[in-house]
C-alpha cells in the first residue's frame, strides 16, 4: 500500500468515526429551532453538547494519532496522548484507563505508535472493562505494552492481520489504523506482537528502534 492509498483510508476512517456525532449535532439544531417547550429546548441544548464534546475528542485523538499534531519537534508531551486517550473513551465510563507511561515526552513516531495500539485495544472491548497503557523509553528503543480485559474481546482478524503485516489482501477504511500502527512499527525496524485469539485478555506489544 502506498503513501496516498493510507491517507485516503485514514481520511475514511476519520469520516466514519464523525459522522454520528455530527449528524446529532444537526438533528439536534433541526429539534431545536422547531420546539418551543423550554424543558424540551433544555434537552436538546444538552444533547447538542455532547455531540459538540464527542466531535472534539474525536478530532483531538485523530489529530494526535493520523495527522501532524504535536508540532515541529521530535518528541510529544505525553500528557496529550493521555488526554486524547481519555476523550475518546473516558465520557462513555465504558471503559476504566489505565495510564503507566514513564517520562514526560516520548518521540512522535511512538505517541502515534500508542494510540493507534490503543485505540484498537479499546475499540476490542465491546461490553467495556479496562484499558491499560504502557510505554517505556529506554536506550535506543521505546517498548510500548497494551492490555484489554473485559466480558467480550472482539478484534477482527483483519484487523489482526493488518496490525502484524500478514495481510495480503485490500485493506478497509476501519484497519487503517492497525495498519499504520504495524508501519510506524515496521518502517523503524521494529515490530508489533499480539496475543492469541483464543486468550482471555488482549495483550499488545511494540517496540521502536529510536536510534
Amino acid at each position: 500500500m502506498d503513501a496516498v492509498e493510507l491517507a485516503s483510508l485514514l481520511c475514511s476512517r476519520l469520516c466514519h468515526d464523525l459522522l454520528s456525532p455530527i449528524g446529532a449535532l444537526n438533528n439536534g439544531v433541526e429539534l431545536l429551532a422547531d420546539e418551543t417547550d423550554p424543558d424540551m429546548r433544555e434537552r436538546c441544548m444538552e444533547l447538542l453538547a455532547d455531540s459538540a464534546r464527542a466531535s472534539a475528542n474525536k478530532l483531538k485523538f485523530f489529530r494526535l494519532a493520523f495527522g501532524a499534531a504535536g508540532g515541529f519537534g521530535e518528541d510529544i508531551d505525553t500528557r496529550e496522548a493521555k488526554s486524547a486517550i481519555e476523550g475518546l473513551y473516558g465520557p462513555e465510563k465504558r471503559i476504566e484507563l489505565g495510564w503507566m507511561v514513564a517520562g514526560d515526552r516520548l518521540p512522535k513516531s511512538a505517541v502515534k505508535l500508542l494510540l493507534n495500539l490503543a485505540m484498537l485495544a479499546g475499540d476490542a472491548l465491546v461490553r467495556g472493562g479496562t484499558l491499560d497503557i504502557g510505554a517505556e523509553q529506554r536506550e535506543g528503543e521505546v517498548e510500548v505494552v497494551i492490555r484489554a480485559e473485559g466480558p467480550r474481546i472482539l478484534l477482527d482478524p483483519s484487523l489482526r492481520a493488518a496490525l502484524t503485516g500478514a495481510g495480503t489482501g485490500t485493506i478497509e477504511a476501519r484497519a487503517a489504523g492497525a495498519w499504520l500502527a504495524h508501519r510506524l512499527a515496521s518502517d523503524a525496524g521494529g515490530s508489533v506482537r499480539l496475543s492469541d485469539a483464543a486468550e482471555p485478555v488482549l495483550l499488545i506489544g511494540a517496540t521502536l528502534p529510536t536510534a
